[in-house]
């Protein structure tokens, strides 16, 4: 029979490992957060093409159909997303990133990053 280890909040020692990988301390995080951001509305996936402190800026092209000229053509759009601690190593300029739409939680930013879907192939 394999011993436990007790801690003084009652806790077993491999919970509170788990704890301490799964938790973050941002409050607006959509997976951890104490007021988890609930993903509503639309999804984007785009290229990360800023990375600052908390927030990031994504780039996607869609094609819009010009009726004048029975035509298609390319626009760019530029969203700002939130990025919550515990993903801030993971995301680097020019990665692919899924985004969801939220409530507003600043001037700019209405959505909050949900996953990676692909990283950057570096350069050799």
């Amino acid at each position: 029979m394999e011993e436990k280890k007790i801690t003084p909040k009652g806790m077993t020692l491999k919970s509170l490992k788990k704890k301490a990988v799964i938790s973050c301390a941002d409050k607006f995080c959509p997976i951890h957060g104490e007021k988890k951001l609930k993903v509503r509305g639309r999804v984007f996936e785009g290229e990360v093409i800023k990375k600052l402190h908390g927030r990031v800026t994504i780039q996607f092209e869609r094609m819009i159909k010009v009726r004048k000229y029975e035509r298609y053509e390319k626009r760019r759009t530029k969203i700002h997303a939130r990025l919550p601690e515990c993903m801030e190593n993971d995301v680097n300029v020019g990665d692919l990133i899924q985004i969801g739409e939220t409530r507003p939680i600043s001037k700019m930013i209405h959505c909050v990053v949900i996953k990676v879907i692909r990283k950057m192939e570096e350069k050799e």
